[in-house]
């Protein structure tokens, strides 16, 4: 199924008008700011991701976008209007799908979104479509409560869509989801992009992150620390590569001794070997046959998030 206005352009920031403008929005409970000052902006039919750790604020930006919450300081414009006072006219256009699901009791999942959809004066077929598509015929007869986790997640995201919305705001929609599901429901994303729909996720999956999103912002304590394209971000890192040597073809002192290499440590998958010139490793080792079994780790996108947010436990 496709959607209305399709459009294989995919979203740019440049050249197109912002669907999202937020400036110095804060929001605080009590002594804790959730969100500091945060100013952001997506362009119409862009991917963004907002990431960061537990407690960054993620979550309540989010609601504050939405017109879920009042901001304390600040304003937002979500497709050239106003979310605060509640707008009720952007109800139509945007689609949300809440960090927790909240379900009408003792309905079937068939009913649950035919009664969504009934709310945007949908029909019942395109409800039934998207149980289709979010992989949940099988449990169309079934009780919201007896579905899994997994399951009301997807529902709760087809809900958010049957009404195809403009703008689309996903609170970590693949949590709870096994691989498969996920992996499905990356392609349904995807799809949504490509049909010019501007979408904005919040998600711990860094993969996830870095297949989907155009650009990324990495959050923590209520701040936005930075935000860009992934492949912008990773090599701002400037982080050495990794590569490691299968088990037995090379010595930690071989490895110490050439060009290019940093360091080198001896590891149950081998010796790994720290160096700013892959290409020079890479190619001394082809010219010795040691090439068998070699790996090859550059910066990622978790190597950005960590370096920006720290290690240490979260609450």
């Amino acid at each position: 199924m496709g959607f209305a206005g399709e459009n294989s352009d995919r979203g740019r920031p440049g050249g197109r008008r912002n669907a999202i403008e937020v400036s110095g929005v804060a929001k605080a409970y009590g002594d804790l700011r959730a969100v500091d000052g945060v100013d952001l902006q997506v362009a119409e039919g862009e991917l963004v991701g907002i990431l960061g750790p537990n407690g960054a604020g993620k979550t309540t930006l989010l609601e504050v976008i939405e017109g879920l919450r009042r901001p304390d300081a600040g304003s937002v414009t979500v497709l050239g209007e106003p979310v605060w006072p509640r707008n009720a006219g952007l109800l139509r256009r945007v689609g949300v799908q809440l960090q927790a699901s909240s379900f009408f009791e003792r309905l079937t999942a068939r009913e649950q979104i035919r009664t969504f959809a009934s709310l945007y004066g949908v029909g019942a077929g395109r409800a039934d479509e998207w149980l289709e598509r979010v992989g949940l015929v099988e449990k169309a007869d079934t009780r919201v409560e007896g579905l899994s986790g997994g399951q009301a997640q997807r529902l709760s995201i087809a809900c958010a869509l049957v009404h195809d919305p403009e703008l689309v705001f996903l609170d970590e929609p693949t949590a709870a989801l096994d691989p498969q599901a996920r992996r499905n429901l990356w392609d349904l994303l995807s799809g949504i992009h490509e049909a010019g729909r501007t979408v904005v996720l919040t998600t711990h999956y860094m993969d996830e992150a870095e297949a989907l999103c155009d650009r990324v912002a990495i959050m923590d304590a209520g701040r936005v620390l930075r935000m860009d394209t992934p492949t912008a971000l990773v090599r701002g890192l400037d982080a050495p590569a990794r590569i490691t040597v299968a088990p037995g073809q090379l010595s930690v002192d071989e490895a110490r001794s050439m060009d290019g290499v940093t360091d080198a440590a001896d590891t149950h998958d081998g010796v790994v070997v720290t160096t700013r010139e892959p290409t020079t490793v890479v190619a001394a080792l082809a010219a010795t046959a040691r090439l068998d079994g070699v790996r090859v780790q550059t910066a990622t996108l978790e190597d950005v998030f960590l370096d920006l947010t720290g290690r240490e436990y979260r609450a």
